[in-house]
């Protein structure tokens, strides 16, 4: 079966990267469970407002970049919530495009970050965000589950061969989970510095294989959804999914809260030098200093020669530097 493709309505383009924190905070961050009692579906809703606001501000992102890392991150947060697990929850889009890798991360205690790569020739007029194979390539949708070294790690892995961030997830759903999906992702701003993401998924239960009328049922409602209410704080979750599957029972569960946290620090930083041999580090020093910025977040870590020192010394008598 073929998902219809979700009605958009477009959106401004993004603005100045100075963000309103209190605008950003009105939409919220939180997975929305839900399930349609008489439809035999359950479902999820993400929002993302200031958790999305922080992964974006640090970073000169031209506007399709920026609405993809919104859909990224979104998308992330929805699978993650799916799943029951301790660690950590990736999900990366690689490809030999113009923007080579999309990845965000989900901590199970709901910390979210994200980031974009663009390649250093990049040409990026005329861009389309919708379009996986102009900004992305070819290349692959990756999902993995990391938690610790001790056990096993999961992953799951689809080529981008669909046109859109949603398209590729509902490949992955339909060939390695088997398990009929339809999802509808969206980012935006309604106005200059209030970035939101917003992300909406069905999923067929188990035991509903004769329901087939009832699925259609579920995927049309959804699929008659406008990006603009999905981002509209002024339109509440419950108010959104009530609108759609009222009629059907919709039962909605606890909401689980998402933040924004990058989870860098000095101490990692140290642990990833220190594993360099000492010259090969002095290498990269410019002007006597070695500067290591986080992709995510953009904070630099700054080593001169005494904390190269020091870093060292601890290391070769086998004391933690941090």
């Amino acid at each position: 079966m073929r998902l219809p493709n979700p009605l958009f309505v477009p959106l401004p383009a993004f603005g100045n990267p100075a963000l309103s924190q209190s605008k950003a905070a009105d939409f919220g961050d939180f997975v929305q469970p839900f399930q349609i009692e008489d439809l035999n579906i359950r479902g999820r809703l993400i929002r993302l407002g200031n958790a999305y606001a922080k992964a974006i501000v640090n970073h000169a992102y031209p506007p399709p970049v920026a609405k993809l890392i919104g859909e990224t991150m979104a998308l992330a947060a929805m699978l993650a919530s799916a799943l029951k697990y301790d660690g950590i929850f990736t999900l990366q889009a690689q490809g030999n495009g113009p923007v080579p890798l999309l990845l965000a991360d989900v901590a199970s205690d709901g910390g979210l970050r994200a980031y974009a790569k663009i390649a250093a020739d990049a040409d990026l007029d005329g861009l389309d965000a919708a379009s996986i194979p102009q900004v992305v390539g070819s290349g692959y949708l990756a999902f993995t589950v990391d938690q610790g070294a001790d056990t096993e790690r999961y992953q799951g892995i689809t080529e981008l061969t669909a046109g859109s961030l949603a398209d590729c997830a509902h490949n992955y759903f339909r060939q390695s989970e088997q398990i009929e999906t339809a999802i509808i992702l969206c980012a935006g701003e309604d106005q200059p510095g209030h970035p939101r993401a917003a992300a909406l998924m069905v999923q067929r239960l188990p035991g509903s294989d004769d329901d087939d009328e009832n699925w259609r049922r579920a995927v049309a409602l959804m699929s008659s959804i406008r990006s603009s209410e999905l981002l509209d704080p002024a339109i509440s979750a419950s108010k959104v999914l009530y609108r759609l599957y009222h009629e059907d029972g919709i039962r909605l569960y606890d909401q689980r809260d998402l933040r924004h946290d990058c989870r860098c620090s000095r101490q990692k930083v140290d642990r990833t030098l220190k594993s360099f041999p000492r010259d090969e580090v002095q290498s990269m020093a410019e002007d006597g200093r070695i500067t290591v910025t986080c992709e995510f977040c953009k904070a630099d870590y700054v080593f001169d020669e005494a904390s190269l020192d020091a870093l060292y010394a601890a290391t070769s008598s086998g004391e933690n530097p941090s």
